[in-house]
């Protein structure tokens, strides 16, 4: 099973690319761009459109036809998603309309006594919200692999200015991470992990998914049991227009639960939330690999 290496689709060259036509040419510009970038796009990225091809037809089960409609919905979302995401950071907020479901919920859950566990996945653009959430957003710690941690802030840097999160670099060598994120807890801070991408055999579970069999990293949620942290399930959706829609799912699992491994359950919760999200907004799936075991 080939696991999750570190380099995102659309990585340095994608980010300036779109933040050059952002910057010259405007917003509206760059979606119509997509257009023709996603024709050539599916027979140039054979593994990406093999996997997405498998998402479709043997996951949601559409026929042929709707198949090749979805692909290219999926490929021209993920630019639209990747052209947000720069567009805010260079203050074009004002572009978009947002909307927020169980936000006072997760409100109170920030402004209590504890750090707090963001657990998202790579589905609509959970990296927008931090534009919307004001002084919060500079607690933020988000947890990736080291590599795309440089990669990614560099160009951030180099292209808008300061990266906006702080980044806790995820190593496979020691455990530094760790007691980086303990720290964070600590101090009444917000750890960002993305539950659907994992790196390690050791640290992953295999449940059912969409119908079908998956691994998941086991690390964000065994860690929030761990630290006792309450735990929130993000998730940003771009809808029609220039819209997105936050939406924050309260973990109801608790740390002193009498399962054996109580990680499992808040696995399982994720899971159903991330399938909710995914009957709802198909078209924003991004994981461009071999993602079930089958």
């Amino acid at each position: 099973m080939r696991l999750w290496q570190g380099k995102s689709r659309g990585g340095a060259f994608g980010y300036r690319f779109f933040i050059f036509l952002i910057t010259h040419v405007g917003i509206k510009f760059a979606y119509f761009f997509l257009l023709f970038v996603v024709v050539h796009f599916i027979p140039f990225a054979p593994l990406a459109t093999r996997w997405s091809w498998y998402y479709y037809r043997k996951i949601h089960r559409y026929g042929f036809l709707k198949t090749i409609g979805m692909l290219y919905l999926n490929y021209y979302r993920f630019g639209q998603v990747l052209i947000d995401k720069m567009a805010v950071r260079m203050g074009k907020q004002d572009c978009y309309q947002y909307e927020f479901e169980n936000y006072d919920a997760f409100l109170k859950l920030l402004n209590g006594n504890t750090g707090v566990i963001l657990i998202g996945a790579h589905v609509g653009n959970w990296e927008i919200g931090g534009s919307f959430f004001g002084e919060y957003a500079k607690k933020i710690n988000i947890v990736m692999l080291d590599a795309e941690a440089r990669k990614i802030k560099e160009v951030w840097e180099k292209n808008t200015g300061s990266f906006q999160y702080k980044i806790i670099p995820l190593s496979e060598q020691d455990f530094e991470h760790i007691y980086k994120i303990k720290e964070v807890l600590d101090n009444k801070e917000y750890v960002c992990f993305q539950g659907d991408r994992r790196v390690s055999e050791k640290m992953s579970c295999t449940f059912d998914f969409l119908g079908r069999q998956a691994t998941f990293p086991k690390g964000p949620f065994y860690l929030a049991v761990k630290f006792k942290a309450p735990v929130v399930f993000y998730f940003s959706m771009r809808e029609k227009g220039m819209k997105y829609r936050f939406k924050f799912f309260i973990a109801g699992v608790s740390a002193h639960g009498r399962e054996a491994h109580p990680e499992h359950a808040l696995m399982r919760q994720y899971i159903q939330t991330l399938e909710s999200v995914l009957r709802q907004y198909p078209e924003q799936w991004f994981n461009y690999y071999k993602f079930w075991n089958a």
